[in-house]
């Protein structure tokens, strides 16, 4: 909607500067717009697909990873509600400590 409020005041006979500050955005960025707007028409005002860094890891994989960090590690202390402690080997099982 910015982007063609922009070429719409460009075509009104708005300079640059005067739209930037009427849109509050960089003059820079309304050039690059209406540059691509110019080259593409309509088109040109599209965000452009792939676009930022890529995903190294898979949503799976993602998911994984946030459910093991909610796990409690191995080894960590735990107090019971019987106020005794114990610390869970990898295997999962408890040892009683004193």
């Amino acid at each position: 909607m910015e982007r063609c409020r922009m070429v719409e005041l460009s075509w009104d006979g708005w300079l640059v500067p005067q739209f930037a500050e009427e849109l509050r955005c960089n003059q820079k960025t309304v050039r690059r717009w209406l540059h691509r707007f110019n080259r593409w028409g309509l088109e040109g005002l599209e965000d452009l697909g792939g676009q930022g860094r890529k995903r190294r890891i898979t949503e799976a994989e993602r998911s994984r990873i946030i459910a093991m960090v909610k796990q409690t590690p191995p080894g960590r202390l735990e107090v019971q509600p019987s106020n005794e402690m114990w610390a869970p080997d990898e295997s999962g099982s408890a040892e009683w400590t004193c």
